[in-house]
């Protein structure tokens, strides 16, 4: 029977968060692993805009936003309970995700890559960034995820950005006075959510043999 079709890239954030979903609530995709520098013509026939990642459902239907991808699959199947069950923890959740999405993924952009930005350096943006990651250390804290008690959406959602932050300088990430944090990444990092969806796949091109994802 035909899958659902999804465009993904390996070390995105967006899609890592993107394919814990789909694997937690175990959704069935064919997988189309995308080289961003030669997107495929099916991609941008999909979604013009040529980001990663996309789902293209049998009927058609196109959704080319990571969380509305999450949300789609733990809709239909969520045995781990990562969504939010009150209207006060959607709000909490929303307010997580919009900062990481917004000034903390700013921030993370030209720590990595200042020179794209013409920046001598990224040490304001870390600097602006670590502000961000104080709140979430001060979370942890307090609870042993940032959605609660247990892995949650939330997590999901920031863990690969804040992966990709601490992994910028991983020295200076360490002597950060942030243990909480840091164990949480550490969790997640070893997390069967995470490494189940990190396998190496070959880039797609048409009439190559269809991946299943998650495995079956």
């Amino acid at each position: 029977m035909p899958l659902p079709v999804l465009y993904s890239f390996r070390r995105c954030p967006y899609a890592m968060r993107a394919r814990m979903a789909v694997a937690v609530s175990q959704q069935p995709c064919e997988l189309r692993e995308v080289v961003l520098a030669h997107k495929p013509a099916e991609l941008l026939l999909a979604s013009p805009k040529g980001t990663v990642p996309v789902l293209v459902l049998v009927d058609g239907t196109v959704i080319d936003q990571s969380l509305d991808i999450m949300r789609w699959a733990l809709q239909a199947r969520d045995p781990e309970h990562w969504l939010p069950r009150t209207e006060t923890q959607w709000e909490r959740t929303h307010a997580w995700i919009a900062e990481n999405d917004g000034p903390f993924k700013h921030a993370l952009d030209r720590y990595k890559y200042p020179h794209r930005y013409a920046l001598p350096d990224g040490r304001a943006h870390r600097a602006a960034g670590a502000v961000f990651l104080q709140t979430l250390n001060a979370t942890l804290v307090a609870q042993a995820f940032l959605s609660g008690p247990h892995f949650g959406l939330a997590d999901a959602a920031l863990a690969p950005f804040v992966r990709q932050f601490s992994h910028t300088d991983a020295l200076w990430f360490a002597q950060q006075d942030w243990p909480a944090l840091q164990a949480w990444l550490v969790q997640f990092e070893q997390s069967t959510s995470y490494l189940s969806t990190m396998d190496k796949q070959p880039a797609w091109a048409p009439g190559q043999a269809t991946v299943i994802f998650p495995p079956p």
